[in-house]
């Protein structure tokens, strides 16, 4: 589907005149994030478009770390909301996905009925943790390396992604990510310019201007589910985000890592289905 000047590859399910959930993987996913959250979705009655955000798997890769702003990656959101014909539609994202999902809540709440949060901090909180806190820092590196012209495309691609797929595995201790999982990630990773154009997600992040605009209040309601035992993002960063918000519930999984929809995908379901609502 075109959108903001790229084609975004989009998985669809559900009825096409339930109301419309988009969700917004993080890295280093696809859609295929989301399959474990789209078949619950789309049978009570949502319509769910999980689409390659731009850089992944089957979707356009423009050039350049520019192409990438979290303003542009905004703008291919509401382009879609745009394309769907639709005032409205419950957004919910994962990690970057996330991230462009507070993005888009707090700069176009008009477009956003309900904001659901996985794992990422408002981007407000991240940018004053990561100044202020050195273990978050710590916790961070992998951002700084990933400044870097080609060396992290060739570490993580080195023997076929091995690196990349022993961070994914490393990251979840309950072993989100099975054999046919990997086969597929590898594969979304394979196509032409993926990689660096992932990367440019974060490379984006750092260097140009958009992360250095302040994002304020968001008037929609939120929920924030999060994995307590996740390794990249500390759990201290959840309340004060949840203060950012009108309307705004926190639930924590203590057990669960980043990779919550993933490891958890039963308890994510209902609760994004219940903060969402009866679709009749």
């Amino acid at each position: 589907m075109y959108t903001n000047g790229v084609n975004l590859h989009i998985v669809m399910a559900g009825p096409s005149n339930g109301p419309l959930v988009l969700l917004l993987h993080g890295f280093p996913e696809f859609w295929y994030g989301w399959r474990k959250q789209i078949p619950a979705l789309a049978a009570a009655g949502y319509h769910v478009w999980a689409p390659d955000q731009r850089g992944y798997n089957h979707s356009d890769k423009p050039a350049g770390v520019a192409a990438y702003d979290i303003e542009t990656l905004a703008k291919d959101v509401v382009g879609l909301i745009d394309a769907s014909g639709r005032d409205q539609v419950y957004l919910v994202g994962h990690d970057w996905g996330a991230a462009v999902a507070w993005w888009v809540a707090g700069r176009y709440p008009e477009r956003i009925q309900k904001l659901a949060i996985l794992n990422v901090p408002h981007p407000a909180v991240m940018q004053r943790t990561i100044w202020e806190d050195s273990d978050q820092r710590k916790k961070s590196w992998y951002i700084f390396f990933f400044q870097l012209p080609w060396l992290p495309e060739r570490s993580l691609s080195h023997h076929n992604y091995a690196n990349a797929i022993r961070a994914l595995q490393s990251s979840s201790p309950r072993g989100a990510f099975h054999a046919d999982d990997l086969v597929a990630y590898r594969q979304a990773w394979s196509q032409s310019g993926a990689l660096t154009s992932m990367l440019n997600w974060y490379r984006a992040a750092v260097r140009t201007q958009g992360m250095n605009v302040t994002l304020g209040r968001i008037p929609v309601p939120t929920l924030m589910i999060w994995g307590a035992n996740d390794t990249a993002l500390s759990r201290r960063m959840a309340q004060p985000s949840i203060e950012f918000c009108d309307d705004g519930r926190l639930v924590f999984l203590e057990e669960a890592s980043h990779w919550v929809q993933h490891e958890e995908p039963e308890t994510v379901n209902r609760l994004l289905l219940e903060f969402l609502g009866d679709t009749r």
